[in-house]
């Protein structure tokens, strides 16, 4: 019988399905693009990813999936033919291509304006200060003659950056001398494919995160601050909420909404901070996108950062982003060599009371490769931390001995 309703509607077998839910495209097929789709085909929506190659994470929960150079203004435009919705997983799309497909009437959030503004991080940092927000001193250095004024301006040890396409430590280098300085000014590759730009070391007591949610209405939600622990650069455990005064996460989630604000957002956007000795916030990056940082909102929060984040792509109300439970705690699994990313030791992981695990389906491990993470609910934020760790602790990814 239904085999008959359905062929009523289409009017013949072969025939394609008419476009009943929203269609929501992503730029990006990783672990983010994954738990997107996740979030987006619970409310209905077909997904369709767009990737560099066919064996993406994300690829085998959309609806289709391109392959394609998501920098060719050609390939985005077949993402848009099949879509009435782009969004991206990360910030490295090149500004000018989405522009591209906004003056030809296709939506997409966050816009070409917004992405422009934070992918160049040295811009990124302008946007800020000229919005009245604490960043760190900073400099832009395209020779040595500026790296060298900048060494005098902010003083030593330093943070040298590649301005685009640098994450987890990748297109960074911390610096202690100015012989230091010009090793890392050429080895990062100033001059030629990168430009770059100095940061004031900043003397922190904690690193801090939220997600802020802004509607396509400018309605604004944020999440809980929570603290993060970066290991090699790479965040390593999140902590929910912030042990911090009330007072220091109201001012994070203040400078949070306003980054978004200053930044044109629609979507999901992580906001790094620091929490300096003297009490003081300053925002260290932001990340115009679902963020690690986030994950834990899946199991911890009642509507998650990335159900959050198609909501306000497609223009639906936003969610309540209160806590489920009073602490959780996330572990990110990461690869220690380069090997197959085959999970081993999930039966002693899934034996521990209270924990999730979340594995990406990547094919090859590597060091400091996010492979997966755990979530781990409790009382108390020790509590959180204990179970995910024990969990966290029982996988590891290769092949068996």
């Amino acid at each position: 019988m239904q085999e008959s309703y359905d062929n009523a509607l289409l009017g013949r077998p072969d025939a394609e399905p008419p476009a009943l839910a929203p269609r929501l495209g992503i730029v990006g097929g990783g672990q983010l693009a994954r738990m997107t789709a996740m979030a987006a085909l619970r409310l209905g929506c077909d997904v369709v990813i767009l990737e560099r190659n066919r064996l993406s994470p994300a690829a085998t929960l959309a609806t289709h999936a391109l392959v394609g150079d998501w920098n060719d203004p050609a390939v985005l435009a077949q993402l848009a033919a099949r879509t009435d919705v782009i969004t991206l997983e990360n910030e490295f799309v090149d500004a000018e291509a989405l522009r591209s497909l906004e003056a030809a009437g296709r939506v997409v959030l966050p816009g070409s304006v917004t992405v422009s503004r934070a992918q160049d991080k040295y811009q990124q940092k302008a946007l800020l200060e000229a919005a009245g927000l604490p960043v760190v001193p900073y400099a832009r250095v395209d020779s040595l003659h500026q790296l060298r004024t900048a060494v005098q301006r902010l003083g030593l040890p330093l943070v040298l950056k590649a301005r685009r396409d640098a994450y987890d430590g990748r297109g960074n280098a911390t610096v202690r001398t100015v012989d230091e300085a010009e090793s890392a000014f050429h080895a990062l590759g100033a001059g030629g494919a990168r430009a770059l730009y100095a940061e004031a070391w900043c003397e922190f007591s904690l690193e801090l995160a939220t997600i802020v949610v802004r509607a396509r209405t400018g309605e604004t939600v944020t999440y809980p601050v929570v603290e993060t622990e970066q290991r090699n650069h790479v965040c390593n455990v999140v902590r929910a909420p912030a042990r911090v005064t009330p007072e220091i996460a109201a001012r994070v989630s203040e400078v949070a909404r306003r980054a978004a604000d200053a930044a044109g957002m629609v979507g999901a956007m992580g906001v790094e901070c620091f929490l300096t000795a003297s009490g003081e916030v300053v925002i260290n990056e932001l990340a115009p996108r679902v963020h690690n940082s986030g994950h834990y909102t899946i199991e911890a929060c009642a509507c998650s950062q990335f159900e959050n984040h198609v909501r306000a792509v497609l223009g639906l109300p936003l969610g309540s982003t209160r806590m489920v439970a009073p602490a959780a705690v996330m572990v990110n699994l990461l690869g220690t060599r380069q090997t197959t990313a085959r999970p081993m030791g999930l039966e002693r992981a899934l034996a521990v009371e209270g924990a999730n695990v979340h594995l990406y389906g990547k094919l090859m491990s590597g060091a400091g490769r996010k492979l997966g993470h755990v979530t781990a609910l409790g009382d108390t934020v020790e509590q959180a931390e204990s179970a995910a760790s024990q969990c966290a602790a029982a996988i590891s990814f290769g092949e068996a001995a």
